[in-house]
């Protein structure tokens, strides 16, 4: 076994002392010299003779060195030694004629001359002259030089003075003049001989045999784990001198991070258990303290801190941490102590020496001992200016005061000390600096550490030298009393007591050479240097010194008592100890080193059979030396041994020890170890692309962040929870995992946080001690876990929260971060859908009733795959399984299959995408033929992966059994009955466990149980195993959520049920599979079957026994059935149908609604009366013309829903959900609002000056504030409530109180208009901002103004603290909104987005969001962190400035005001249930059907084009590109084009197919109106408000003609049939007719008294018809270029004609809010369309077919198709579908008797025109008639004002109700109304 381990330990410990280089250059050498030269002045009188040789022997050295500090110390002590002489003097002053008494007194003379001459030379003028005083009184002439001074200039050498090398080497005698007795000096001058076997050569240190720990192997020992610390802290470039095995353990260990980890790990644990014991005994205190030489910096930090503390409060002094904390200090590697850390411990120790002086004389001993081993760390640190009065002198002081203690080992602890003090300078005299600038201190000490390699003792022993020579000089300097070398009384001589003769020998006044000659010889121990240590002990010049001769015994009774020397060595030091006593000639007879030799003898023999020597020694010792000395045998055997135990090496350790304690709680890192290896083999073969996220659900796709990095710097800052929110399939689980994998490979090295995913459908209960439980999963046990959540952080990776299907908060139901539970960090997540209002309490830290701190929550919602990164998911995927297709393949059906690329951006669908596309397409195939849906991709996936789970079973070794049953499924149908088998399983989950996804199975507890029937009978296992499911443990699910969804859909509607399953399994190959057939072939199948309505339902289907509203997945499903397969639509309606009857199909009703609403089923004219679904989902369906009499539709969501003329009478409602609030209206414009602290109350200020109060519950008036002559531009409250601050056009603000409504204040000072005002979060300032561009600072009590803010170079309009007064938030005129830092000034940020200037900014109570309104209209909903738009609020009628915003004080609300005259609240908290595409954000501009008939593209003000399938509504695509709103729309004449014309001045030419982007046509010079294309030519022509019109070239985008001619804004642009003409319309009320070949105007058309609008050619071009805001319509004859009729019966401006495919009818469209269809011969209007909510600006009709299809555009955004049919003089119109806004519409609907529905929905749903009874708007054409004069007469007499106008009946009645056809908007068009 190798003898490494503790030599290791032992050499860090001596690389505790720092080698300090001796002198190398020449004049370092020279100091050297010159300082050993120098001799103690002793403090006895010398002779006459002796003081002039001494100060002549300074001034030679003085004159020598080149060091002027040097030299002053030199001159002093000359000084002092010819101060003697003047004592000499007196003694032979009897002799004044004594020739050799004159010769001395002449050489004092000349010395104090010398003396006098050196000091001047040195600058010293004062000190020489009176030097020189002084040598005239021995007789001197001060202008002599001096002999000395002579002698030295000349450079001539001098002779050492006679007697000098005497008192050099040898004048120690305390008190004594005389020169020593030969004796004496034959002792002080001999090297002590001692047996040569003797520590013969030096050896390894003491070592453990220990083994070496493989890896997770427990240790045996702390020593042992120590001893592994200590070499690991060697790289094998350094351990040469180890044995093979060490060097093997570290090579390995090396690459071992893991293991390295656990050994500093347990070291680590075995110190937090030491500092949580109570009682920390001898034992404990032992083991501990042996780590630290191997510990790190912190660990041994951490370790001091524990004994500091434990030293420093406790009322009772443990001595045990006293003796730990020194050896700590002793065992520290180099740099773990600074200065200021021993210099603290020095101070308590000092402080507690003092304070426990009457305790016993051990424990004095032990703090003493500590105080010692600081000290000697203090001098290695050179720690230096100690404070000399509130520590150095104190403890000098105690010192000095415990020699004359009775006990000698104390005493000689208390000399230690004080050397070991006097190394340590104090902070006071100028000339100890100058000593220890000398160098010789610091010389001296700097030999202790030389003992490791290349140890030169010659140069150890030249050191103590220059400690005892360069210290004796200065002496004085330092005020101490000189002495010279004590050596002891001898037995012989005097027979003093022990401790007399100790006290004799120990010097508490000076310096001495022993203390470091001691320090030496501690390194040279624990090196194994024991040959050195011998000559050391033998040649010292201190040796006879009785301290350093006890400090030898001692060290050699250290040796001996170690069991982990060699026995030789042992009895080697036992012997040196005998020789030591018995050899008085060489080591001398000082009786307090006898003694303490017998001692240590005693204590020796008395510790094992080991020491079998000791005891013979003694029994030898007892009959040894002369009579004296065995008297002293005597006295020692009759008092007995004094009880001071020599320190061993190995502690002795508490069973159990601290580490038998750390390992007893199981080892954590293995398991830990296991469960990371176990994670990162999982993720080997995943496909991970690193996916996006956007900041909320509202944020748009193109505001996208890479997730990763998100969630890692979450994790490094203080919050605590991290949703992440997706949509299934978004690849939340696989990011989950990914994000896992990646902790893992940070773990420890740079968190130390143990990462844990949580799959939370597989917790039982996960609300409760979730973590706990997953740990249990994970196989840890018990003790583990109790120690993971007291020691230990986690990062919880939580997934699934839907799955879950949980409710509760689970980072405060777990009770996480809480003193005494778990510290963890949560990042969870969610399905975005799973999600309503107010979700953020279920997951944000803090609970219901506290305001949650939005710093401990962040979220993200994971956005759709890119397309690059779509094609790096296909590139890792082939490269990973290499499916049958290459990467080109995937690629080509990327571009060609329909639908596709939107389809794979889901992650999931991706997945199974690049699965089953090999096997859905057929060879041959073209690509652009196939078809592919969400739910065609899970048939195909479930039938390939069952196909493969067969061929698995058949190629498997089955049991006979199973064999069988496999054969006989086969033969049944293997396929089918797998699908069966997934569909009833699914059907169980849901039923017997409510949807949680995870089934555990145990077959003897549940072998009774539903479990049983699916995971017991061999059937059932083989469809198990190939079906796709999953098992870990007893734990069975599906492999991902959506498939148990898919199979509960498939339970719900499976088409395979209408096959013929009669017979063996239909052979089904890979191309021409049944659910291929049935996926994609069958949806037309049965178009024509019976209707099966009568039919009784399915009373066993799951629609009916569960509610599946909210499970949108699900839901997904079954919409896309209901698109493809008619019977399923039919069994829906059936459900429907029997709700009217019976209660128990009300479930099955809600989720057929829902799935019908969902899969865009619109309810026109649809009887509906009595239905019972409470609780559907309804948002965003369209129900036209609807009769809802006495249905249920409790807690139905009506959000965004279409209810035009919807019969609602006696319906239930209660708990419905609208997703809106009322709207207050004012009698003039509101310029602000706001909330009061409550929530209770809003503010609103006028434009009239005046302030208004309402109650927010029922809009009901508090109080009207008079004051300002002027406008309200901001009204707010102060924090409190107290107060109210108007800000005013008059440039005041009024402070108002809120309990008397009186103004207190008004404050003036501001140049301009006052426009806003804010308070600080305290409320004791309020902010005024101002048009003359300062803002002012007022006392908000006072109402004086505090300051002015300037710098702002334009009219500051709003200014906003956040709630913790850090950040406040502006807006101005330039359309931005800047953050600011209130501490620094700094903008932080700059936010971008509305298209005019920003009114008014407002924080969220959470200062999470804050909300802006603008001039554009809108109000924006920002995140604050990221600087993101969230959402875009549009309600506000349009052109009407949104002038305030406000949040409620829960921040759920927000309240919106604006030049409209209303006060809008909004609900930000509440969610879509579902995705929904609203369409169009902003007013309708234009609208075209294709020639083809397939689509209507629709143009709009929010700057998008989008495309919808005529037949069905159905959002086709959307086009960007434009940089304002889009104001025309046309299609090519093949339909493969289109064109567009936009306010930002262009014209773009698009591909209809695939939404690319062609050509951009420029030239106008404003924004373009109208842009058409020619019908026979390739040109396209466009009109502007630039005053022309142009002609261009389609190939070339080039202008071929610019038509100028009109003196105003070009409004309207048209192409005759044939192309050779183009009419003009324009805002001069002009029409004009251009040649299109040439551009010449040759026909000019005038009648309208106002702007022409539009103009359209009828179909044979003959015709024209034109639109005019003076509310009529012409219809003119263009070859005569005269108006043929004037159709009138608008009521305001018209703004669209459109003539029919036929020509025969016209459609026009008016701001009256009504489409007009009118008969162009008869000129009569044949039918009205009413109650539009905005005006109607465009209209278009299908002219690929005479079906009569009408499309509309309005100013809501909502675009509609409507079935014309004439029958006879009728005209019935029909909606027929609705590309709405999402804009609640409850036009003519009647809720006349309606139950439950709340005051404050009644009042919303009349806002939106509901009406008490329901309505009939169309009339019969038959009884009112008018005719052509009679439209003339009414002209006469009015102005275009409303008039009754003929309409026709709807023939098609309902229930015996007539059809009307209003239909809602909120908003005027934008170009229209800045006309």
């Amino acid at each position: 076994m190798p003898n490494a381990a503790l030599l290791l330990l032992a050499s860090s410990q001596t690389r505790r002392h720092p080698i300090l280089s001796k002198c190398t250059t020449g004049e370092d050498r020279n100091r050297s010299m010159l300082s050993r030269s120098i001799v103690p002045a002793p403090k006895c009188a010398l002779s006459l003779q002796q003081a002039l040789e001494l100060s002549n022997l300074y001034l030679e050295n003085a004159y020598r060195t080149t060091d002027h500090d040097i030299a002053l110390v030199l001159c002093h002590d000359a000084e002092v030694a010819l101060s003697q002489a003047k004592s000499a003097n007196k003694k032979v002053a009897t002799h004044p004629g004594d020739t050799e008494y004159q010769t001395l007194r002449g050489g004092v003379a000349a010395a104090y001359i010398d003396l006098g001459k050196l000091l001047e030379s040195q600058g010293y003028q004062d000190a020489a002259q009176a030097i020189c005083k002084k040598a005239e009184k021995w007789g001197g002439n001060s202008h002599d030089r001096g002999r000395l001074a002579q002698t030295v200039g000349s450079g001539n050498g001098v002779e050492p003075l006679k007697g000098v090398s005497d008192l050099v080497g040898g004048s120690r005698g305390k008190g004594s003049a005389q020169p020593l007795s030969l004796e004496q000096h034959k002792q002080s001058q001999a090297i002590a001989v001692i047996p040569a076997h003797i520590f013969a050569e030096n050896v390894r240190p003491p070592t453990v045999e220990f083994k070496f720990p493989e890896a997770d192997e427990r240790l045996s020992s702390t020593p042992q784990l120590a001893s592994c610390l200590s070499l690991l802290q060697l790289s094998l470039s350094t351990s040469g001198t180890l044995e093979p095995d060490a060097q093997k353990w570290i090579r390995t260990t090396e690459k071992d991070v893991d293991e390295q980890e656990r050994l500093y790990t347990m070291a680590t644990e075995v110190i937090r258990v030491f500092k949580r014991d109570e009682i920390q005994d001898a034992k404990s205190v032992a083991e501990v303290v042996c780590l630290a030489p191997a510990l790190n910096r912190d660990a041994f930090h951490d370790l001091l801190r524990g004994f500091y503390s434990g030293i420093d409060h406790s009322g009772l002094l443990n001595f045990h941490q006293v003796e730990g904390l020194a050896q700590l200090v002793r065992g520290a590697n180099p740099g773990h102590l600074s200065a200021d850390d021993l210099v603290k411990i020095l101070d308590l120790l000092s402080t507690r020496l003092r304070d426990t002086h009457q305790q016993s004389t051990q424990h004095m001993h032990q703090l003493t001992l500590a105080v010692s081993h600081v000290l000697d760390a203090m001098a290695d640190t050179k720690v230096t200016d100690l404070d000399r009065e509130t520590l150095h002198e104190p403890l000098t002081i105690y010192l000095e005061e415990l020699k004359n203690s009775p006990d000698p080992y104390l005493v000689y602890q208390a000399a230690y000390a004080y050397q070991a003090l006097l190394c340590v300078p104090d902070n006071e005299t100028t000339w100890q600096a100058a000593m220890r600038r000398t160098g010789k201190v610091i010389q001296g000490v700097s030999g202790l550490a030389g003992a490791i390699k290349g140890f030169n003792l010659n140069m150890f022993i030249d050191g103590l030298s220059d400690i005892q020579q360069g210290l004796a000089g200065a002496s004085t300097v330092f005020g101490l009393v000189q002495t010279a070398y004590d050596g002891a009384t001898s037995l012989a001589e005097g027979g003093k007591g022990f401790f007399d003769c100790l006290k004799e020998g120990l010097s508490f006044e000076r310096k001495r050479d022993w203390y470091s000659a001691l320090r030496g010889a501690d390194v040279m121990i624990q090196a194994g240097e024991l040959a050195t240590f011998r000559k050391l002990a033998c040649e010292a010049p201190c040796r006879l010194d009785p301290a350093f001769q006890w400090g030898v015994c001692q060290r050699l009774g250290e040796i001996a008592v170690n069991s982990l020397w060699h026995s030789d060595i042992r009895q080697n030091a036992v012997e040196f100890l005998g020789e030591i006593y018995q050899d008085d000639v060489v080591w001398g007879q000082q009786a307090s080193i006898k003694q303490w030799i017998l001692n240590i003898l005693a204590q020796l023999a008395s510790a094992g059979p080991g020491l079998k020597s000791a005891e013979l020694l003694l029994q030898e010792l007892e009959t040894s030396g002369d009579d004296k000395k065995k008297a002293l045998y005597r006295s020692f055997k009759e008092n007995g041994p004094i009880s001071y135990p020599l320190k061993a090496t190995l502690p002795e350790l508490a069973s159990p020890s601290l580490l038998d304690r750390v390992q007893n709680r199981p080892d954590v890192e293995s398991n830990l170890r296991l469960l990371r290896r176990q994670r990162i083999k999982e993720r080997s073969t995943i496909v991970y692309i690193p996916p996006q996220a956007k900041t909320s659900l509202q944020s748009a796709d193109d505001s996208r962040f890479p997730l990763m990095e998100k969630v890692k710097e979450s994790i490094e800052s203080d919050r605590k929870v991290f949703l992440l929110l997706g949509d299934s399939g978004a690849g939340k689980s696989t990011f989950s995992r990914e994000l896992e994998f990646e902790m893992w490979q940070l773990y420890k090295a740079k968190t130390g946080r143990i990462p844990l995913h949580i799959n939370l459908p597989a917790i039982d209960k996960p609300e409760h001690d979730m973590i706990a439980k997953q740990l249990r999963r994970n196989e840890f046990t018990e003790p583990q876990i109790r120690e993971m959540k007291h020691h230990r952080k986690f990062i919880l990776i939580c997934d699934g929260y839907d799955e879950c299907q949980q409710t509760h908060n689970l980072y405060t139901s777990n009770r996480l971060n809480l003193p005494g539970e778990w510290d963890a960090q949560m990042i969870i997540s969610c399905r975005s859908e799973y999600l309503g209002s107010d979700y953020r309490d279920r997951f944000q830290p803090g609970d219901r009733n506290q305001q949650s701190d939005s710093s401990m929550y962040q979220e993200a919602v994971m956005t759709p795959f890119s397309l690059d990164q779509v094609q790096d998911y296909i590139h890792q995927y082939v490269s990973i399984h290499q499916p049958l297709w290459q990467e080109e393949d995937y690629k080509q059906a990327l571009e060609l299959i329909p639908g596709l690329k939107d389809l794979v951006r889901n992650p999931f669908l991706m997945t199974l995408s690049l699965d089953v596309l090999p096997r859905m397409v057929d060879p041959g195939q073209h690509l652009s033929t196939a078809r592919v849906t969400r739910v065609g991709l899970y048939d195909h996936f479930v039938e390939q992966w069952i196909e493969r789970g067969k061929k698995r079973l058949g190629e498997k070794d089955l049991t006979p059994q199973a064999r069988a049953a496999f054969e006989r499924l086969s033969d049944e149908g293997f396929t089918l009955n797998a699908v069966e088998y997934l569909k009833t399983l699914a059907v169980a989950i849901y039923k017997e466990q409510g949807g949680q996804p995870i089934v555990e199975y145990s077959s003897l507890i549940d072998k009774k149980s539903w479990k049983a029937e699916f995971f017991s009978q061999e059937d059932n296992q083989l469809l198990r195993e190939a079906c796709p499911l999953t098992r870990n443990g007893n734990q069975h699910r599906f492999i991902h959520q959506s498939l148990l969804e898919y199979g509960l859909a498939r339970a719900v509607f499976d088409p395979l049920d209408r096959t013929n399953r009669a017979g063996s399994e239909v052979a089904l190959d890979r191309r021409k599979s049944m659910d291929s057939t049935m996926s994609f072939e069958f949806q037309n199948t049965f178009k024509n079957e019976s209707d099966t309505s009568e039919q009784e339902p399915n009373l066993e289907s799951p629609l009916v026994w569960r509610s599946f509203v909210n499970e949108h997945s699900l839901l997904q499903f079954l919409e896309e059935r209901v698109q493809q397969e008619p019977l399923f639509k039919q069994q829906l309606f059936t459900y429907l149908e029997h709700s009217k009857k019976d209660k128990k199909w009300r479930t099955a009703a809600a989720n057929a609604i829902t799935i019908l609403v969902r899969a865009g089923e619109q309810f026109i004219e649809t009887d509906l009366k009595g239905i019972q679904i409470p609780g559907a989902d309804l948002s965003y369906g369209v129900f036209d013309s609807v009769q809802l009499q006495d249905a249920d539709l409790r807690k139905v969501n009506l959000q965004g829903i279409w209810l035009r003329q919807t019969d609602l009478s006696k319906a239930q409602m209660s708990g419905a959900q609208f997703g809106e609030m009322p709207f207050l209206t004012e009698v003039d414009i509101v310029l602000s609002c706001t909330y009061s602290p409550d929530g209770k109350s809003l503010a609103v200020g006028l434009e009239n000056g005046s302030v208004l109060v309402y109650t927010i519950s029922d809009w009901e008036k508090i109080q009207t504030l008079n004051g300002h002559n002027e406008g309200i531009w901001r009204v707010v409250y102060s924090p409190y409530g107290k107060q109210i601050a108007s800000a005013g056009q008059d440039g005041t603000v009024r402070l108002w109180n809120v309990e008397s409504w009186e103004c207190e204040h008004v404050l003036m000072g501001h140049d301009g208009w006052v426009i806003c005002a804010a308070y600080s979060p305290q409320g004791d300032q309020v902010a005024s901002a101002s048009g003359d561009m300062t803002i002012r600072l007022w006392n908000a009590v006072t109402g004086k103004c505090l300051q002015t803010l300037r710098g702002h170079n334009g009219a500051v309009i709003c200014v906003a603290y956040s709630s913790k007064g850090n950040q406040a938030v502006s807006c101005s005129e330039d359309s931005t909104i800047r953050f600011w830092d209130t501490s620094t000034g700094i903008c932080s940020r700059v936010l971008s987005g509305h298209t005019d200037r920003v009114w008014s900014v407002a924080y969220s109570p959470q200062d999470d969001q804050i909300a802006s309104a603008s001039d554009d209209t809108t109000v924006r909903l920002w995140d604050v962190e990221e600087g993101t738009c969230r959402h875009v609020l549009i309600g506000h009628r349009h052109n009407h400035i949104v002038s305030g915003v406000t949040f409620s004080p829960s921040g759920d609300q927000l309240a919106s005001c604006g030049y409209d005259k209303t006060v809008r609240l909004w609900n930000i908290s509440a969610t879509a249930s579902r995705p929904v595409s609203f369409g169009h954000t902003k007013e309708v501009c234009g609208v075209k059907c294709s020639p083809n008939g397939d689509l209507v593209v629709s143009g709009s003000s929010d700057r998008t084009i989008r495309f919808w399938n005529l037949s069905t509504g159905a959002h086709h695509r959307t086009l960007t590109g434009h940089d304002d709103g889009v104001f025309s729309v046309t299609f090519s004449p093949r339909g493969d084009r289109i064109a567009s014309g936009s306010a930002d001045g262009s014209v773009r030419l698009w591909e209809v197919e695939t939404g690319v982007f062609i050509r951009e046509l420029t030239g106008h010079n404003d924004m373009v109106n109208d842009v058409v294309y020619s019908p026979q030519r390739n040109q396209i022509a466009s009109a502007s408000d630039d005053n022309t019109a142009r002609i261009w070239n389609i190939t070339t985008g080039e202008c071929e003609h610019v038509l100028e001619g009109h003196s105003e804004w070009v409004l309207g642009v048209a192409f005759s049939p044939n192309g050779d003409q183009i009419a003009t319309s324009s805002k001069d009320n002009t029409i004009r007719i251009w040649d299109a070949e040439t551009g010449e105007c040759y026909q000019i058309l005038k009648g309208h008294t106002n702007w022409v609008r539009d103009i359209v050619y009828a179909r044979q071009g003959q015709q024209l018809a034109s639109a005019g805001y003076d509310c009529t319509i012409r219809i003119w004859d263009v070859q005569a270029g005269e108006c043929c009729s004037i159709l009138i019966g608008h009521s305001d401006k018209v703004a669209c004609v459109a003539f029919s495919s036929q020509g025969h009818l016209l459609a026009s469209g008016s701001w009256d809010k009504t489409v007009r269809l009118w008969h162009v011969a008869t000129e009569q209007c044949r039918a009205e369309i009413r109650n539009f909510e905005g005006p109607v600006g465009c209209v278009a009709w299908d002219i690929s077919s005479d079906a009569g299809h009408l499309i509309t555009g309005c100013g809501d955004g909502s675009v509609l198709m409507w079935q014309i049919t004439e029958e006879g003089d009728l005209c019935r119109v029909r909606l027929i579908w609705n590309a709405a806004s999402g804009k609640l519409g409850m036009s003519g609907s009647s809720i006349q008797d309606v139950r439950g529905l709340s005051h404050i929905n009644t009042q919303l749903l009349r806002q939106r025109g509901a009406i008490g009874e329901p309505e009939n708007l169309l009339r019969e054409a038959s009884k009112k008639v008018m005719t052509m004069a009679s439209v003339v007469s009414k002209l006469k007499t009015s102005d275009c004002t409303e008039m009754e106008v003929p309409s026709v009946i709807d023939p098609l009645r309902r229930a015996g109700r007539t059809q009307t056809f209003p239909i809602p908007a909120l908003t005027r068009i934008e170009h229209l109304n800045t006309r």
